[in-house]
């Protein structure tokens, strides 16, 4: 395949400050259309190249497509997500994927029916020092996973609602995120479906892990959803977990990713704040992975170059596959209805 016919389904504050400008700077893709809503669509069709803007996602599926990016609120991401992969099309959709662990393992099923990529943006599983730490993992460097802590905190209480004067002054957009959005239960808001969505990929991606049970609690702290999460969590091979998450950090402040791993023949820590992957062996070797300065910052720049090529046959390498995106979404989904039922120990799937 020469050039990737896209359309792309959401035309908001990420879709146009970052997926749309990286597409069309490539000359392997060519911007069929693009489906969003408000008044500002023409202009956008204009500004990146796209062949024309539609309200309609059923006039963009039909059009002649070899992909499609879906870049919506979260709810909305499984019902077209659902029809593009049966339409045969690639998909990269946007995280959480889902907001329900059915309809996430729905587009897994889907998805592996069709035959075709799909591939949801986690902007960290592509890091070259979260893929050195995966390699350690799987050539058995710390033997098998006992327990793993899993945490992460941002500077977002103002796209959560909490306080609107610190609406992410840190980031620089044409167009801000919608925390109308972000701070809705109905669209899927809150911190863990906006931010831990971010850290759980990481850890099922670079572990193979699978949580079965959860116990949690959430707390919103006068937003109208959550900012703070916390769980007990249970894997399938017996390993126990910590999950933890907090939207409050101050403007300005990293990121906090922080992942360590225990296991039977040693400890292996990923510290994206502090760009430090080490791991200590219970025989007494040491590494230490180089990290260049600024790498463990946030940025997906990867992720759609890796989707384009992985259609056409450029790379192999999903580092964020639809299995990976459903294993975070059913550990999320289950940590909240824990909360809602006080804390109960949750299966997260059957």
């Amino acid at each position: 395949m020469s050039r990737v016919r896209l359309g792309a389904v959401g035309a908001g504050w990420w879709a146009t400050s970052n997926h749309f400008p990286l597409f069309a700077a490539r000359d392997d893709v060519e911007l069929i259309g693009v489906c969003g809503l408000g008044p500002g669509l023409d202009d956008i069709r204009d500004r990146f190249g796209f062949g024309f803007a539609t309200s309609s996602s059923d006039e963009l599926f039909a059009a002649d497509l070899d992909a499609v990016v879906i870049s919506t609120p979260h709810d909305l991401h499984h019902p077209l997500a659902a029809e593009a992969l049966d339409r045969g099309l690639h998909v990269l959709c946007e995280k959480p994927m889902t907001l329900h662990a059915d309809e996430a393992w729905d587009l897994a099923a889907r998805a592996e029916r069709a035959g075709t990529v799909f591939l949801v943006p986690y902007g960290w599983n592509y890091k070259p020092f979260t893929v050195a730490a995966k390699r350690m993992l799987e050539a058995g460097r710390i033997g098998e996973i006992q327990y793993a802590l899993c945490h992460m905190a941002s500077p977002t209480r103002g796209l959560f609602g909490s306080d609107p004067t610190h609406m992410l002054e840190r980031w620089n957009s044409a167009t801000a995120p919608d925390p109308g959005t972000w701070s809705s239960p109905a669209h899927g808001g809150g911190y863990a479906h906006g931010q831990l969505t971010h850290s759980t990929a990481l850890l099922f991606w670079l572990t193979g892990l699978r949580a079965s049970s959860v116990a949690g609690h959430v707390m919103d702290a006068g937003a109208p959803v959550d900012l703070f999460d916390a769980g007990v969590v249970r894997f399938d091979n017996g390993a126990l977990g910590a999950l933890s998450g907090a939207a409050t950090l101050a403007d300005g402040d990293k990121y906090q990713v922080d992942i360590r791993l225990f296991g039977t023949e040693g400890v292996l820590m990923i510290d994206v704040e502090r760009e430090r992957v080490t791991l200590s062996r219970y025989d007494g070797e040491r590494e230490q992975v180089e990290i260049a300065e600024g790498e463990g910052e946030y940025e997906c720049l990867v992720p759609p170059a890796r989707f384009i090529e992985l259609i056409t046959g450029a790379s192999s390498e999903n580092n964020s596959g639809v299995d990976v995106a459903a294993r975070s979404v059913e550990l999320i989904d289950a940590l909240l209805r824990s909360s809602a039922a006080g804390g109960a120990d949750t299966p997260v799937h059957d």
